[in-house]
């Protein structure tokens, strides 16, 4: 039975290449299972790729040189039943030599035209099924993701899964290829929706507990994870843990990859005590199959874990312990070594060693302003990134604002970049808040969340987040109609994703009671306050500094409304009237920093 297997192309894998056997019929293959790297961080999006290559053609490519050859078919001639394995050879030969991908492109999809043509009506033909995926992996070396999905779309109505393993294996790599293809254009919903289906044909082609079936299983995690999709991640990343430790040694290496995942999951939904567990599991295994780079990069990890639950101690030695190594294997400017300064910078800022922190700061910028051969442009950004974070934190916003805007032109011309991109242009949005550029902080929050909409990313808490901050950018330049609008949609989002008791959520009712107030909807303002009131009562304590301002706004607009404030449970369905008249607030002396906005 064929192989049903799927994992990430490295990024410093070799050029496309496409094989067509020469004897048997050409069947769709997914490229085999490679050593473990490290898990993506669920903020530096690093998305699947169809192909190694993700350069753009140029919008007119240059004619070459030499002399054209003449069309070597005409179109009656696709008829032959010899031709189309032919023009697959050519356009594999055409990309080995080097002559590059649109003459093989135009090989491609004659040979689709040629299977095609000689396909027995009735019978589904997996030749033309391979020709497709060859040509839109084509499409995606060109950068024209758009391009293939209309053929990967086409290349999986034709498999009949029912007509045995052939058939599953090509409606399996069509999904797959089709999610890559998604993920590349940011359209990360509809990407996990093709990994999900494609995992669903493979459970039914091999059975749950296959090794092949572990692969995607963690495959797909990792795209959750992307995603912020922890639950089902953790869910995909366990079933992937129990099938390694079926099928392998103890301590392998592919269980170390596991827990190394599976402590990110962890580590994001707050259980950190769990993640260090893994992490402690990972790094035995890879000590006794001596891999020293990966055991730095798990203490690295640990040192974070240690640092989200204030034990500096031991994370300073877990980082001092990875740096030493890394900086023996891969010299002193390598990109993993600038991370751990980063990640010593930050911890030290955490615990008031502001010298320290940028000293770290600075060195690792250093290496970032001259990265060393190989460092890839995502690296470099994500650490910029990080670097603007503690700059932001000891109150340095134009710094933190200039190093956004490097990382952001880094990744611009990136594809698949698309989320991590809106999550710059939010950081970007903040900043220009703190420097009191609200036009500017409008622009780029604007920006961050067509993005994310686009994206798929809409339902998100981040999303949620994001139209929060473009409220109160907007309520400084005084658009509070569109401010509320917003507050609205944060809410409803923060509410589903959150909960009404989580701190996000709990800002939005105080930032839309205000608004409300602002507009001239005292009634509605009141019942928000009401709410949140009762809620820090009944199951958030009064300690809360926020429950007194609560406490006195409310006061202040039953005053002004003359009445009593109202002891009875409110639904959170009757809170607000999306049909309530919007009335324009007569103008008066009261400044816009009492009405109790909150970041």
């Amino acid at each position: 039975m064929p192989g049903l297997v799927s994992v990430k192309t490295p990024s410093d894998s070799a050029p496309l290449r496409i094989s067509v056997p020469e004897s048997a019929p050409p069947q769709p293959q997914r490229s085999s299972p490679v050593g473990p790297s490290k898990p993506p961080s669920p903020l530096a999006r690093k998305t699947p790729s169809p192909s190694a290559s993700r350069s753009r053609p140029s919008p007119n490519p240059p004619k070459s040189k030499s002399p054209q050859p003449e069309p070597i078919l005409a179109d009656a001639s696709l008829d032959n039943p010899d031709l189309g394995p032919f023009l697959l050879k050519l356009a594999r030969d055409t990309i080995a030599s080097g002559e590059g991908p649109n003459k093989a492109l135009d090989y491609a999809v004659r040979a689709a035209k040629s299977f095609e043509r000689c396909a027995v009506e009735g019978e589904p033909s997996l030749d033309l099924v391979m020709s497709l995926h060859v040509l839109a992996a084509i499409y995606c070396s060109l950068g024209r993701f758009e391009e293939a999905v209309p053929v990967l779309d086409r290349a999986i109505r034709v498999p009949e899964i029912g007509r045995g393993a052939d058939h599953a294996l090509a409606a399996f790599s069509g999904h797959m290829q089709m999610g890559d293809t998604y993920s590349m254009l940011g359209l990360v919903d509809r990407s996990i929706e093709c990994y999900e289906e494609g995992l669903k044909i493979q459970i039914e082609a091999l059975g749950e507990t296959d090794p092949r079936v572990g692969e995607t299983c963690r495959y797909l995690a990792e795209a959750h994870v992307q995603a912020m999709q922890f639950d089902r991640a953790d869910e995909l990343c366990k079933k992937t843990l129990e099938i390694h430790r079926a099928h392998s040694e103890p301590a392998s290496i592919e269980e170390a990859a596991d827990r190394r995942l599976m402590a990110l999951i962890c580590e994001a939904k707050g259980d950190y005590e769990a993640a260090l567990e893994h992490l402690v599991l990972a790094s035995m295994s890879m000590i006794a199959n001596a891999q020293e780079n990966e055991v730095a990069a798990i203490d690295v990890s640990i040192g974070n874990v240690y640092m989200s639950l204030c034990r500096f101690d031991e994370a300073v030695f877990s980082y001092q312990k990875a740096l030493t190594v890394l900086k023996s294997s891969r010299g002193d400017n390598h990109p993993s070594v600038a991370s751990i300064f980063v990640r010593l910078a930050d911890l030290y800022h955490k615990t008031g060693k502001l010298r320290e922190s940028k000293s770290y700061c600075e060195n690792a910028l250093r290496i970032y302003v001259k990265p060393v051969p190989g460092t890839t442009a995502e690296e470099i950004s994500s650490g910029l990134t990080e670097i603007s974070a503690i700059y932001e934190s000891i109150n340095e916003p134009e710094e933190a604002l200039k190093l956004l805007q490097k990382a952001m032109s880094l990744l611009e011309d990136k594809p698949g970049q698309q989320s991590t991109i809106a999550g710059i242009e939010a950081r970007m949005g903040v900043m220009y808040c703190m420097l009191g550029r609200y036009e500017e902080a409008r622009s780029s929050f604007g920006s961050a969340i067509a993005k994310l909409r686009a994206s798929g990313e809409k339902k998100s808490p981040f999303f949620g987040v994001v139209l929060n901050q473009m409220g109160l950018a907007c309520v400084q330049l005084f658009k509070i109609d569109e401010a509320g609008k917003l507050f609205e949609e944060a809410r409803s989002i923060l509410e589903k994703e959150c909960g009404p008791c989580h701190q996000d959520t709990l800002g939005v009712y105080s930032n839309l009671a205000a608004t409300y107030d602002a507009m001239g909807r005292v009634e509605d303002a009141i019942e928000i306050l009401e709410y949140v009131l009762k809620l820090r009562e009944e199951k958030l304590g009064i300690a809360n500094p926020d429950f007194e301002d609560e406490k006195r706004r409310l006061s202040e607009l039953l005053k002004e409304a003359g009445r009593k404030r109202d002891k009875k449970a409110k639904s959170l369905e009757n809170l607000i009237d999306p049909n309530s008249k919007k009335t324009t607030k007569k103008e008066g002396t009261r400044r816009w920093a009492g009405l109790g906005f909150r970041l």
